[in-house]
């Protein structure tokens, strides 16, 4: 499914339409779609963790997200072999507005959310 970016993914400005493809419960693929050589690999950070934040105004005003809008969240993934040292970035979560097929990614503060890393492994999760 091929969504729009609005706004820019960090250090990925010129990367406009994407398309996204879930592998599994915890992994989904992101695609820019006029450059495939640009992928990301994304986390369902709900299957890792609590995981929850104010959706910045901004962001919400730029993908036209209402209170009934359905949001998916996900994370970008630096694989490492193996795959549990792969590190989560929790404070640069990619949006994706459904109803309007739009992606964004917000920007959240790290003092706001202590709790969030930019790079955490996913074996810190295992229960």
């Amino acid at each position: 499914m091929s969504y729009e970016v609005k706004g820019q993914i960090l250090g990925f400005e010129n990367t406009m339409t994407v398309d996204i493809h879930e592998v599994d419960e915890l992994f989904s693929t992101m695609i820019d779609v006029n450059n495939e050589n640009i992928s990301f690999t994304l986390a369902n950070p709900y299957v890792l963790r609590e995981y929850s934040f104010d959706l910045p105004t901004n962001l919400k005003v730029l993908l036209d997200i209402k209170e009934d809008s359905k949001v998916n969240v996900y994370n970008i993934v630096v694989i490492q072999e193996p795959l549990e040292k792969s590190s989560v970035n929790f404070l640069a979560p990619i949006i994706v507005n459904e109803d309007n097929k739009t992606v964004g990614q917000a920007v959240l503060n790290s003092k706001t959310h202590p709790d969030f890393g930019m790079a955490e492994t996913i074996e810190s999760f295992k229960q």
